[in-house]
């Protein structure tokens, strides 16, 4: 009587391990949802609703977190909106799941950018020339937005410049 428990509790544990059909998928295989959700965020995205754009995206990334190019969409709806810092964190999200990525890598770059972070811009941006021997769309645009954000950091040092106001005192 005490083996058949047993062998009732082995049987249980062992219908509870998960089967081939359950092993994990590829990295590349992305549930057919979270496509579908995200190509409805892409046309939200064109049409300019960025709003419904992001929450089709987050609902495609709720579907299945591992769809880096929701992660990436994502994150450039956040820059478009002016949110540099949340689209960092979003490339950083892209590039765990794929450190090669040129296109997380490059974007975080631009978010970099964006927030006046220029140092480590640049930083990306030799990483982007290492991955990307040859040119890339990519990389000439993070080298645009460093040169455009560098100039804009000028512009506001001067604007800055203290005007000297000389008083007089008069006892």
């Amino acid at each position: 009587m005490r083996i058949s428990f047993l062998a009732l509790g082995a049987g249980l544990v062992l219908a509870s391990l998960p089967t081939a059909s359950d092993a994990q998928r590829a990295d590349n295989d992305i549930l057919p949802v979270s496509i579908g959700l995200q190509e409805q965020g892409v046309k939200a995205q064109h049409a300019g609703d960025l709003v419904a754009a992001t929450d089709f995206y987050e609902s495609a990334l709720a579907a299945d977190p591992r769809n880096r190019s929701a992660i990436i969409a994502l994150a450039q709806v956040a820059r478009a909106q002016g949110l540099p810092g949340k689209a960092i964190g979003l490339y950083r999200e892209a590039l765990l799941l794929e450190p090669t990525d040129i296109v997380a890598l490059t974007g975080q770059g631009e978010a970099l950018a964006d927030k006046g972070a220029l140092e480590l811009a640049r930083e990306k941006l030799a990483e982007a020339k290492r991955l990307c021997a040859e040119k890339c769309p990519q990389v000439a645009a993070l080298e645009k937005t460093i040169g455009a954000s560098a100039e804009k950091r000028v512009v506001a040092a001067e604007a800055l410049i203290p005007k000297t106001v000389v008083t007089t005192s008069q006892n």
